[in-house]
């Protein structure tokens, strides 16, 4: 028996390389989609300046008086040529009043004022996060080697749960492997809803980061959990953390996107120059912060579960609810973080930046009840395997 663990606990290590590998490509090539397509949809944006400024040197060499005579037929081509000329204008600051303006294809750049072609290169997602159609192959490939890399990962957790006859999530290894594991396939779950893309680089380069923590500083061989962890709780309560952990994942790549975005906005609005091309694919910071404050409310209402669950296990196995045991604290002060931020920004207007750099601070409080306090505070719940 022992021989049958540790050759699935070997399986699962090799199953978390092929992953952190399929993982890299899959990063690779979201990257080079975000580098491509900035660089077309500029050659866009330029080809439509030209287009739009030879329009308007026609238009201006049309003499309107001359259609008098001649029955009217050129006085109503130049009326037609400058009413052509004037709606995409039109049409173009109706772009820049939404969340997002989107990108137009090459064949429809003819006739768009420059003011126009400046106002569309500010972003290419509209607010459903949908994206032009220029870009979808290197996306459509980094995607599937995503499902590819999530599906070896899922074969790696599910071979270790073999190896250790039970829920993979006993010590920090198994954490960090699992909840690499839900962060990319809530992402990939999310896609069928969103076009969350262009979170890609982000989401896949925190999962491998996460794989390498794990192999690196966390590895832990298969075996058996302490007393206090043989329980059914351990199935409920890690759990729910696991996927709120992941959550809060996707919702930190969202507001730190949202803070370059939201600088970048305001410098093109100042009159500066675009010096992010990539950021062109991501949507407005307003979709981003709508988004992520969503995505934030229900990885909050886990993350009270996963606290309520914690102080009923902790009854069970210690005879009290709460203990301020430093485990148990900073459980109660991420909980706290994020009720502020999810009350601040619906009652107390705290919107923008304010509201990213909250939630971005709940996050690193995880980070820190993870890392830190597992390994360097002692008490009750020091089960890191280490």
């Amino acid at each position: 028996m022992l021989a049958i663990n540790e050759t699935m606990g070997q399986y699962s290590e090799l199953f978390m390389l092929l992953a952190a590998g399929t993982y890299t490509v899959a990063f690779i090539a979201f990257a080079w989609d975000l580098a491509k397509s900035s660089k077309a949809l500029l050659a866009v944006d330029l080809k439509a300046a030209a287009a739009a400024e030879a329009s308007a040197a026609a238009t201006a060499k049309v003499p309107v008086a001359a259609g008098v005579g001649a029955g009217g037929s050129v006085d109503r081509a130049g009326r037609d040529l400058a009413d052509a000329d004037d709606a995409p204008v039109d049409r173009a600051d109706s772009d820049i009043s939404g969340p997002a303006g989107r990108a137009e294809r090459p064949s429809s750049a003819t006739g768009r004022a420059s003011k126009g072609a400046v106002a569309g290169a500010g972003q290419t997602a509209d607010a459903g996060m949908r994206y032009a159609a220029e870009r979808r192959v290197p996306a459509r490939v980094a995607v599937a080697l995503t499902v590819l890399g999530v599906v070896i990962h899922g074969a790696g957790v599910l071979t270790r749960a073999l190896g250790a006859g039970r829920v993979p999530w006993g010590n920090m290894y198994e954490f960090l492997t699992t909840g690499a594991f839900v962060a990319v396939a809530v992402f990939l779950l999310v896609l069928i809803r969103r076009d969350l893309r262009f979170l890609g680089t982000f989401v896949i380069g925190l999962a491998i980061i996460m794989l390498v923590a794990a192999s690196v500083a966390y590895w832990t061989p298969v075996g058996h959990l302490v007393p206090a962890l043989q329980s059914y709780w351990l199935v409920i309560h890690v759990s729910i953390a696991v996927l709120s952990s992941a959550l809060f994942t996707l919702t930190f790549a969202m507001s730190a996107l949202q803070l370059v975005q939201a600088h970048r906005q305001k410098t093109i609005a100042s009159g500066g120059a675009d010096k992010l091309g990539f950021m062109r694919l991501v949507p407005s910071a307003l979709s981003l912060e709508n988004l992520s404050y969503r995505i934030n409310a229900i990885a909050f209402v886990g993350w009270t579960f996963t606290l309520m669950f914690g102080a009923i296990w902790a009854e069970k196995a210690w005879g009290r609810f709460w203990g301020w045991d430093t485990k148990e604290v900073w459980t109660f002060v991420i909980w706290v973080v994020y009720a502020g931020y999810l009350h601040a920004r619906a009652t107390r207007g705290w919107t923008g930046t304010r509201a990213a750099w909250l939630s971005i601070v709940g996050y690193l409080c995880v980070v820190f009840n993870f890392t830190i306090v597992n390994q360097f505070f002692n008490g009750l719940h020091s089960y890191s395997g280490l």
